[in-house]
């Protein structure tokens, strides 16, 4: 049996910290309630519409394992903003799989997006990115995936070990059911340091500094080979200046 290295969690009060000093840091889940001000009904709202997500049209490895919905915010201070909606694009330098495309998925639903843990949640992550690179308009897109076994496997980076072109990534374990792998991993992007783990608790947090570290998640299997699994999570990058494609 492989072994399964446990998170190094830190709290909220040292979240910053960490960051600063190796590039990224974890929260548990009740670290990341007392982040959020929330309690179990306020994630209960957020989480109801992962059931919603809509299949990913643009796999390039043929896949059809990826659900997902994208909706793009300016965070500025405590002002949160959504904007128009509009594609998803990154470089092949960040995505060699997909870089370069306009990927035009679904918005989040409204109702959602009209929760307060969820206006929350954005200004949170940009009071993080602005402790990280100082005050700013913090550009803002958020993905909602979820990751499931429906080809016998489930790729949550069919990309490989990457980095986003931003400034801080955020991602949230949302949940996991009746499945094995899903191990982030987490390396040095000018260095030979590395660490892994995987991630359990719903709600749980990984924060990334995407300009010192590259990561990865490894792929997910059903737990029984005959059985149907999934993993979901909530990726958000915070970019400075723009968003990529503008």
């Amino acid at each position: 049996m492989t072994q399964e290295f446990k998170p190094p969690y830190v709290s909220p009060a040292d979240m910053a910290a960490a960051l600063q000093h190796r590039g990224f840091t974890l929260m548990d889940a009740a670290g990341v309630a007392r982040w959020l001000d929330a309690d179990r009904a306020d994630f209960e709202a957020l989480t109801a519409p992962w059931d919603r997500l809509v299949p990913d049209a643009y796999l390039k490895d043929g896949g059809r394992y990826r659900k997902r919905r994208h909706s793009c915010f300016v965070v500025d201070g405590p002002q949160v903003t959504q904007v128009a909606h509009r594609a998803h694009w990154q470089p092949l330098e960040y995505n060699a799989l997909h870089g370069g495309m306009q990927r035009w998925f679904e918005p989040m639903e409204p109702q959602q997006v009209a929760l307060p843990l969820w206006q929350r949640l954005l200004q949170r992550l940009g009071d993080a990115a602005s402790q990280l690179r100082g005050a700013r308009p913090w550009f803002v897109e958020a993905h909602p995936f979820r990751i499931d076994t429906t080809d016998g496997i489930g790729r949550p980076t069919p990309e490989g070990a990457h980095r986003d072109g931003v400034d801080l990534v955020a991602v949230f374990l949302v949940g996991r059911h009746a499945i094995k792998g899903g191990e982030s991993r987490v390396f040095e992007a000018d260095g030979p340091a590395g660490q892994r783990f995987t991630l359990r608790e719903p709600w749980s947090l990984l924060l990334l500094d995407d300009a010192r570290v590259i990561h990865e998640s490894t792929p997910i299997q059903p737990l029984d080979p005959e059985g149907f699994g999934w993993r979901d999570t909530l990726v958000v990058t915070c970019r400075a200046d723009s968003f990529q494609g503008s």
